[in-house]
C-alpha cells in the first residue's frame, strides 16, 4: 500500500449538482466552476452539460445542470457557506422552492458521509435526501462516476438510474 502523500491529507472528497435556467446559462455554469476554483478547490471531474424541463411548473425555463467532484480542504460547513455565497454572488435572490434561479448548488455527497448539520438555521443533510430521485443529479453522476455508491442506501448509481421512471428517462437531454 502507498503512503498516502502529505498533500492529500485532510482533502475532502465531493460531489456538487450545479444548475440554472436564467441568463444565459452556459456562462452561467462556467462563470459558478470558476468561482469554486477561486478558493483552491481542485475540480477533477465534470459532467456534461444536461439540459431539463423545470418542476413543478415546466412552463419555467429549462434548467442546465451538471455535477462535478471535486478536492477540498474546506470542512463541509465551510463548503456549504461558500456554495451559498457563489448563489449570491452570481445574482440568486428569490427563495421560493423550484422557482427559477440563476445559480444553484447542492452539495450530494461529501466523503461518502451520511451527515445531518445544522448551519445559519439552515438543515444540511449529506448525502442530498432527494438526489436519488432527480434524474438531472444521477445521470451527471454516473458520468463522473460511474461505480458511485450512495452512502445512506448502499446502491450502486446504475441501480438508482435503472430504478427512474420513464418520463424521468426521457425528459433529460445531453447537451
Amino acid at each position: 500500500m502507498k503512503k498516502q502523500d502529505i498533500l492529500e491529507r485532510g482533502v475532502n472528497t465531493v460531489f456538487l449538482s450545479i444548475g440554472t435556467n436564467l441568463g444565459n446559462k452556459k456562462f452561467n455554469i462556467e462563470k459558478i466552476k470558476s468561482l469554486i476554483e477561486s478558493k483552491n478547490i481542485k475540480i477533477v471531474a465534470s459532467s456534461s452539460l444536461y439540459s431539463t424541463p423545470s418542476w413543478p411548473n415546466p412552463n419555467y425555463p429549462e434548467y442546465i445542470n451538471i455535477v462535478v467532484k471535486i478536492k477540498t480542504q474546506m470542512s463541509l460547513k465551510k463548503l456549504f457557506i461558500f456554495t451559498k455565497n457563489i448563489e449570491k454572488k452570481m445574482g440568486r435572490k428569490i427563495k421560493i422552492r423550484n422557482h427559477p434561479r440563476i445559480c444553484d448548488i447542492d452539495i450530494i455527497d461529501f466523503n461518502k458521509e451520511n451527515i445531518c448539520l445544522n448551519v445559519n438555521s439552515n438543515q444540511l443533510i449529506i448525502p442530498h435526501p432527494r438526489m436519488h430521485l432527480r434524474n438531472f443529479v444521477l445521470f451527471p453522476l454516473f458520468e463522473v462516476q460511474s461505480d458511485w455508491i450512495h452512502p445512506k442506501f448502499n446502491q450502486k448509481i446504475s441501480n438508482l438510474l435503472k430504478n427512474m421512471s420513464h418520463n424521468d428517462i426521457t425528459t433529460i437531454k445531453l447537451i
